[in-house]
């Protein structure tokens, strides 16, 4: 299922980055911790060059904490062994943040920016960094967190950011937050429904019900304890569409002379997957 979504403010996000990261120091780039590969913008290595990175793994609260461990262990060797994109060693760091720990990106973010900046510190030297990462994975609401007040707009769906935006926070340092920004056509198709299914991209723009399909099917070979106990199961379904057709009876999903309701359905497991409902699930592994 390649997936072509690219509205036509991203180009104009794309090129406002190309003319400001080099104004800045260090690169923040948010990632969905449940799929941290594909939702890394393959476009953000190139545009970032050598600028010092933090890979931010947010929604970790909604993410297998194994699997989450292993992402963090894997980004660590990744850059001991090859600094990758001609960037120094030592000048890239992991972060785990979630709703669970809401104290962290303010306590640890400006200092490891501080820490990383390339420029040499000292008295009137400001730290400036950029927050880059795809839709709807939670860079207005780390802003939000990082100011410690609402300055930026946050929605449930993909795309609410739509200009550049700058921030000054209270010891200084300077934050510019960026439009999600998506690759021209995701060629992979399972990353293509990892992304569909964690709600990067708008449900308009996608089969709604392949993409539950492929959920369903994930959740049962990954984790069917989590199903069948969210849905009061007795035995995990033997196929993907049997799960959405036990949701649907049992969620709501009957019409009349006894039909079920597939979109229904899939919109309740969708849902459930988003909101950490299900449990704690990641969507792939390192």
């Amino acid at each position: 299922m390649p997936i072509q979504w690219y509205p036509g403010h991203m180009t104009g996000a794309r090129r406002a980055i190309v003319e400001s990261i080099g104004a800045h120091d260090v690169v923040l780039e948010v990632l969905d911790a449940r799929l941290p590969r594909s939702s890394a913008n393959p476009i953000v290595g190139d545009l970032r060059t050598d600028k010092p990175r933090i890979r931010l793994l947010n929604k970790g609260d909604l993410a297998d904490p194994d699997v989450t461990a292993a992402w963090v262990r894997h980004y660590d060797r990744t850059v001991q062994a090859d600094p990758g994109n001609g960037q120094p060693p030592g000048r890239a760091v992991t972060l785990v943040l979630g709703h669970d720990r809401p104290g962290e990106a303010k306590r640890r973010i400006p200092a490891l920016c501080k820490e990383l900046a390339l420029h040499p510190s000292g008295p009137g030297k400001t730290v400036r960094a950029m927050i880059v990462g795809i839709p709807n994975v939670g860079k207005s609401t780390l802003i939000n967190a990082l100011m410690d007040r609402k300055v930026a707009k946050v929605g449930d769906e993909p795309a609410v950011t739509r200009s550049q935006q700058r921030v000054v926070l209270a010891n200084g340092m300077m934050l510019t937050d960026n439009p999600g920004m998506m690759w021209p056509k995701i060629e992979n198709e399972a990353a293509g429904f990892r992304l569909a299914f964690a709600g990067a991209i708008p449900d308009s723009a996608i089969d709604y019900e392949a993409v539950a399909l492929w959920g369903a099917a994930f959740l049962l070979a990954r984790y069917p304890a989590l199903v069948t106990a969210r849905f009061k199961l007795p035995a995990p379904p033997p196929t993907a569409a049997a799960l959405l057709e036990e949701i649907a009876r049992r969620r709501g999903g009957l019409r009349r002379r006894g039909a079920l309701d597939l979109h229904k359905a899939a919109d309740v497991l969708i849902h459930d997957f988003r909101t950490g409902s299900l449990g704690r699930i990641s969507l792939e592994s390192p």
